[in-house]
């Protein structure tokens, strides 16, 4: 089974996207970032959930989506991006490694992909490849963008 879990933080607001790049755009376009799991595993899907809120979640200042559709809405694009296959992710092995500490999960986890994304508000679609540019590395990083449909 598959299950995709985003989070993002409730109280940040949209901050200003030319913190993102090199050169400023005109027109005042803002974003908010969120971390996107997509975990493949067999087994018990509360217990997964679970685990994903224990590790993984501040239920304070931060909020748990589920399913695969944005976990924003009114943005312009999205920037999905993370790690190669081979790349160093501490991320994930930090994850891997405390799941395997555990005695009886009631799950197994089979595969874990940690993406970032980008929402961007305002702006323009046609911005999205600067973005790429500015923020993503063809040695390490794999992306994608998701226009506003």
């Amino acid at each position: 089974m598959r299950e995709t879990f985003e989070i993002s933080d409730r109280y940040i607001d949209a901050g200003d996207a030319n913190g993102l790049l090199y050169e400023p755009l005109d027109g005042g376009a803002t974003f908010r970032a969120t971390r996107r799991y997509e975990i493949e595993f067999d087994g018990d899907k509360k217990t997964l959930q679970a685990f994903i809120e224990k590790t993984l979640l501040d239920p304070i200042s931060q909020k748990l989506h589920e399913g695969e559709d944005a976990a924003l809405s009114d943005y312009t694009f999205v920037l999905e991006y993370g790690m190669k296959p081979g790349a160093l992710d501490l991320e994930k092995e930090a994850i891997l490694t405390y799941y395997k500490g555990i005695e009886e999960p009631s799950f197994e986890l089979k595969e874990l992909k940690i993406r970032q994304r980008i929402y961007l508000f305002g702006g323009k679609s046609d911005d999205s490849d600067r973005f790429v540019r500015d923020i993503c590395n063809a040695a390490i990083h794999k992306w994608n963008v998701i226009q506003a449909g």
